[in-house]
């Protein structure tokens, strides 16, 4: 994450409490950069002082071409990435030895980090590579989102490289109501290696001030510097001072690559991820139902997202990118049947013809799309609409459950309702912890023990219930104006009328209400089904909440 962000990132403080460390010694990474060129990851050789000349002597291109040696071939790119590393680890600081023996502890930690970095890691290390960039970068989603391409923070950055909003869309990063480009894993990284490199330059060379920017932004970063100088003391990034969590976060980034580098002594295992491309990148030409690219490539649903989770809803974002991500075994023949498969059944496509009083936002939620992808597909400049005339509205193929991954998906998975519409509860599974589940759900690890009654410290217990509180998602214009329509559907300014596949606990949320009020109100039993066109009554003067 950057510029400006809450001290969200470091699960160090799930088991081990404090983060206050006393500078001792500067860092030497300018040095360390140009003094190694690990990653061209070739063997040292060296030829003879004297080759004899004789009859029966060997011949010299054939003895240089067998002393040269050749770019070690490597199976397991955790070791080709190992062997790579250039960072001074700084070892002997108590903040780096305090994060390594929290990841010494955590095999299951590493194994998830390992589990959703596969169809990653050899992607980031091409790319790396390609930049002549160190290839210890490639650890830093580890610290910012343990690789979880669905990870947001509190304060809403992104994806694996866990960008915000207005730093995404600094570096070219597209994000809408169907498309975040945060989450886009090619995009994503290349903005991130943009950025680092733009850093580095900034920060005459230096990683460690690059890094620390990157957490907290330049600015922060620059004034410490600024203020050092000034007093005369050192500008190396352990004599700054930074925010808390960005002190954490240089560290963090240091003992991963220490627990790497040293996974035998430190007794954790990597769990070996091929050394070959696991993707490629195809260009579908046009909008896309997820479903039907499910179908075509012999993918799950899930595995559709997780190479592709720039894609927020159903489909693919109507005005593009129309890129997937598709793995490398199956491309030949998905490209196949896409290239046999006619435009027309990419999308279902429904006519929908205007009521009155409706409007577009009504008619976006309705159908699970938005307003703008309606106003292009049917050429609207403007948002107003005729009752009697027809809208062509791209619909899903099947129904929400099925887009298991989706964004409104994913914001409820996992948590059950207590009845209120509101309040939700988690159970505990095998390996979370309190960092894992607040990434999940955006929500902070303070905002979690305090919602718990439990401390930072505490471990957590297979199948233990924890309160979640679901904010919705502030950040959407169009969300605001599809609530808004839903409001407008009300008769009287107090009663509304229900449509195909509302259900109780939607139309709270709709109302901002409380499902126990709504079966106050109307009279009605709890688990009874509704009927489409009945009407309910969503606002009285005095609320029973």
């Amino acid at each position: 994450m950057h510029m400006i962000r809450k001290a969200i990132f470091c699960f160090v403080p799930l088991v081990i409490g404090g983060c206050n460390f006393a500078p001792t010694q500067p860092d030497s990474v300018e040095a360390q950069t140009t003094a190694k060129q690990s990653h061209q990851l070739v063997l040292d050789t060296h030829l003879p002082e004297t080759i004899e000349k004789s009859s029966s002597a060997i011949n010299v291109d054939e003895e240089l071409e067998n002393q040269v040696a050749k770019p070690h071939e490597y199976s397991d790119v955790w070791v080709l990435l190992k062997d790579g590393l250039e960072f001074d680890l700084h070892t002997d600081r108590r903040s780096v030895k305090q994060k390594m023996a929290w990841f010494a502890r955590n095999q299951e930690y590493i194994d998830r980090v390992a589990d959703r970095a596969a169809p990653y890691l050899f992607h980031i290390i091409t790319k790396l590579k390609e930049r002549n960039m160190p290839l210890d970068l490639a650890l830093l989603p580890i610290v910012e989102s343990a690789y979880h391409p669905f990870a947001y923070s509190p304060s809403r950055a992104s994806g694996i490289w866990q960008f915000i909003p207005a730093t995404g869309r600094r570096f070219g990063l597209k994000q809408n109501w169907w498309y975040d480009g945060r989450r886009d894993i090619t995009a994503a990284t290349d903005a991130a290696l943009d950025y680092l490199e733009a850093l580095h330059k900034q920060f005459n060379g230096n990683w460690f001030h690059a890094l620390a920017a990157y957490n907290s932004g330049e600015g922060n970063v620059a004034r410490s510097i600024r203020k050092n100088k000034k007093k005369g003391k050192s500008t190396d990034f352990w004599s700054l001072r930074l925010p808390r969590e960005t002190r954490n976060y240089v560290p963090s980034l240091l003992a991963i690559a220490e627990i790497l580098k040293n996974s035998d002594k430190h007794k954790v295992n990597f769990k070996a991820i091929a050394n070959k491309p696991y993707f490629e990148k195809v260009d579908v030409g046009s909008q896309i139902d997820l479903a039907t690219v499910s179908k075509l490539s012999g993918l799950s649903i899930d595995e559709v997202y997780t190479l592709n989770p720039g894609y927020s809803r159903w489909a693919t974002d109507p005005a593009g990118p129309h890129q997937l991500l598709i793995p490398v075994d199956k491309v030949a023949d998905f490209k196949q049947k896409i290239a046999a498969l006619p435009k027309s059944e990419r999308i279902k496509w429904q006519q929908h013809v205007i009521r009155k009083g409706e409007t577009l936002g009504q008619i976006a939620s309705r159908y699970q799309t938005s307003v703008s992808a309606l106003k292009q597909i049917n050429r609207l400049k403007r948002s107003m609409i005729r009752e009697g005339r027809s809208l062509l509205i791209p619909t899903a193929k099947e129904s929400k459950k099925y887009y298991s991954l989706s964004a409104d998906a994913r914001k409820y998975k996992g948590l059950k309702t207590t009845g209120d519409g509101k309040r939700y509860i988690y159970s505990v599974k095998r390996g979370d912890n309190l960092w894992d589940i607040g990434r999940h759900y955006g929500i902070s690890v303070s905002q979690l023990t305090r919602w718990n009654g439990i401390s930072k410290r505490s471990i957590l217990k297979l199948g233990q219930k924890l309160t979640v509180w679901v904010k919705d998602d502030e950040n959407k214009k169009e969300t605001n104006i599809i609530k808004t329509a839903a409001k407008s559907t009300a008769i009287n300014g107090n009663a509304y009328t229900v449509q195909h596949g509302d259900s109780l606990w939607l139309i709270a949320r709709k109302f901002d209400i409380h499902v126990k009020d709504l079966l106050k109100w109307n009279n009605i039993k709890k688990g009874k089904h509704l009927q489409p066109g009945q009407n309910l009554i969503v606002q009285q003067t005095t609320t029973g909440a």
